[in-house]
């Protein structure tokens, strides 16, 4: 006699992902990479726009600051993958609801600081750090892809809840 336990059970399957969806989490994924290698540029040394005073005195490099500039860079590159299992068939989470909630807040933080971002960059003081226009150029070049990555997350997050919803209500 089988008796269907918890252990045993199937789990659910889903509807996959559409291709749109797909493509955004990968676009978001590689958004993250020119900033990602601006920023180690400048942690070895590669002229980036800023004075060796200003790289001293501000970001501590050479010193802590590399680690800082690299580890912010490995971690931005991590966290933008994570789209990747929104939209994955291979990998099934335990709690899908639960996966949507953290997705949802993601696409909110994510609003939150491009929208404090571009105060930043718009400040004076920012920019001042930068010796030439040139370098003020590539720098806005460099970042200009993250400004995409809460738009494309909030539809990545709403295809993931909208697959996971449909399955709940049936």
């Amino acid at each position: 006699m089988y008796v269907m336990t918890t252990a045993n059970a199937p789990l659910p399957v889903f509807a996959p992902a559409p291709v749109w969806a797909r493509r955004a989490a990968h676009a978001i994924a590689l958004c993250a990479v020119p900033s990602g290698l601006w920023r180690i540029a400048m942690a070895s040394g590669v002229y980036v726009g800023y004075s060796e005073q200003v790289l001293r005195d501000v970001f501590d490099i050479p010193g802590w600051g590399i680690a800082y500039v690299v580890g912010l860079s490995v971690l931005a590159e991590v966290a933008a993958l994570f789209p990747l299992l929104l939209v994955s068939d291979r990998w099934q989470p335990l709690r899908p609801r639960a996966l949507a909630t953290l997705a949802w807040t993601a696409s909110g933080v994510l609003v939150l600081v491009a929208l404090w971002q571009l105060v930043v960059a718009f400040t004076v003081e920012s920019q001042t750090y930068m010796s030439s226009d040139t370098a003020l150029t590539v720098w806005w070049l460099a970042f200009a892809p993250l400004f995409a990555i809460p738009a494309l997350m909030t539809a990545v997050t709403w295809s993931y809840a909208k697959r996971h919803r449909a399955w709940g209500q049936a």
